[in-house]
């Protein structure tokens, strides 16, 4: 893969979010952009994820999903 050089003014502020960011989720800043171009590229092609499209239909549509997460959270940390 050819790579090119790219140079970009966002406000301090956001460059050091996405470098915190970057940092906390131990990947650097060019793979964090690289990423999210990749995703929006997807969605673009209007493709979902392989893994997405595999598990979609498993949960019946009447399980309130939030519900049910929510409330196993509060059970696990009480």
């Amino acid at each position: 893969m050819t790579t090119r050089k790219l140079t970009i003014r966002l406000p301090e502020e956001d460059v050091e979010f996405a470098k915190n960011y970057a940092s906390k989720h131990g990947i650097t800043l060019t793979e964090l952009i690289d990423r999210y171009l990749k995703q929006l590229r997807r969605g673009a092609e209007g493709g979902i994820h392989p893994d997405i499209l595999r598990f979609s239909g498993i949960i019946p549509a009447e399980i309130d999903t939030r519900k049910e997460y929510h409330e196993a959270m509060e059970d696990k940390h009480q």
